[in-house]
């Protein structure tokens, strides 16, 4: 009779060099924690910088790989400049890129002005577009790369009240997947993920103001977002993590241009 034996699957991301963005807290992390417990050295960046401090003692005690923490505010053209700069003067260059951002204030339509729109643009598709414009040379030279976005389920089924996030997010989906064409003959990968409902501070703060909204309890307010989810639960950091990690790993070689939500079954769409 044939042995059965559990193998680890080695994903090849020992002192592969990452950058992850908005990851002092929640979804941002959850990614840094998981791609330094697969041995690779993490750059991490928010704008708080004694958070941001605390989450690279956090990492480093948890997993022993080496984080540098760069407090950066990704909105801002200059503050990404220098980011990219430190990482590459300090780790040689960079292998991984994922892009995150905060999401921009809800609204609809007529409680928005002309310049919610622009800052939700630089928030969450200039930072994109400018992280990739100043790693994608590094890339190249290293002879590969992954970039991974994070977008959110509204870029495949709006969010009635999110218009800033439905509209800037979707930029992104367009952007990546040109790059992706584009960027393939140098093995420099890149796809989105979207989160559906998952459980960080974000979240916790749209539960709190429909609860108060509905005049409800804060877990009647969770109860009623996991209404549309078939998993009936809101899904934890990490389990959204695990798919950013497999992205950014040698196993996931041939996979490009794609888009795809971690929501536990919440999209209805069928691409």
């Amino acid at each position: 009779m044939q042995a059965h034996y559990e193998q680890r699957m080695n994903l090849g991301l020992t002192d592969k060099i990452a950058v992850v963005g908005a990851s002092s807290k929640g979804l941002g992390r959850a990614i840094a924690l998981g791609l330094a417990q697969e041995g690779a050295k993490v750059t991490i960046c928010a704008r708080n910088k004694d958070e941001l401090e605390t989450t690279a003692d956090d990492i480093r005690n948890q997993t022993g790989s080496e984080v540098l923490a760069v407090p950066t505010d990704v909105s801002q053209p200059a503050q990404v400049e220098t980011l990219i700069n430190t990482v590459i003067e300090h780790f040689g260059g960079i292998d991984i890129l994922v892009n995150n951002a905060g999401g921009p204030r809800a609204g609809r339509f007529d409680d928005l002005s002309a310049q919610d729109y622009q800052d939700a643009v630089n928030l969450n598709l200039m930072s994109t577009i400018n992280l990739c414009r100043a790693v994608v040379p590094t890339m190249q030279a290293r002879g590969g790369g992954r970039i991974i976005n994070l977008t959110s389920v509204s870029v495949k089924q709006p969010v009635d009240n999110l218009m800033l996030s439905n509209m800037a997010r979707t930029g992104v989906i367009g952007f990546a997947k040109t790059l992706a064409t584009e960027l393939a003959p140098e093995k420099i990968l890149v796809n989105n993920v979207c989160p559906g409902i998952i459980f960080t501070d974000r979240i916790q703060q749209l539960a709190t103001v429909r609860a108060e909204e509905a005049e409800i309890t804060f877990d009647e307010a969770l109860e009623r977002m996991t209404a549309d989810i078939p998993l009936g639960r809101i899904g934890d950091p990490a389990e959204f993590a695990a798919l950013v990690v497999f992205l950014a790993s040698e196993r996931a070689s041939y996979i490009t241009g794609t888009t795809i939500q971690v929501d536990g079954g919440m999209v209805k769409s069928l691409l």
